[in-house]
């Protein structure tokens, strides 16, 4: 899906190489197109084949300037979440270079596709990361 979005092509290079770090009782770092181990096992402890790692912060990659204003879009994003009964573990996007601040960020677990992405998009998210069964993170570009 990465053919034909509007993002710039230097930010989906910059997502596809962010480390996104899950925290939780069993930490795991999840990286866009490597089978995870982990998560397969996260999954199965579950009793789900897909997850979702999300975020509300900084709408379509544009830098918040107030630090209240992303924590309070991340608050919501979890009062939505819980609302829906929806299982959740903290995590964090954080590129290896620095060079952007790391993303306050949710892995769910057991959101299919199609409702994940329009979470992301509800959020004003340029992209998820996206595991199905063979838990392989995917980016999923919404725009």
């Amino acid at each position: 899906m990465l053919h034909g979005s509007s993002i710039d092509p230097a930010l989906i290079q910059a997502y596809l190489e962010t480390r996104y770090h899950v925290r939780g009782d069993a930490p795991l770092t999840l990286a866009i197109g490597e089978a995870s181990p982990a998560l397969a096992a996260l999954h199965a402890a579950a009793g789900v084949d897909c997850s979702a790692f999300v975020t509300a912060w900084n709408p379509h990659s544009r830098p918040e300037p107030e630090p209240a204003a992303n924590a309070a879009r991340q608050q919501a994003l979890a009062r939505e979440l819980a609302q829906r009964g929806l299982h959740a573990i903290e995590g964090i996007g954080q590129h290896p270079s620095g060079s952007w601040p790391g993303e306050e960020s949710l892995l769910v677990l057991g959101l299919a596709l199609d409702a994940a992405r329009a979470l992301g998009a509800r959020h004003g998210q340029n992209a998820i990361v996206w595991s199905g069964a063979d838990a392989v993170p995917q980016l999923i570009l919404l725009r």
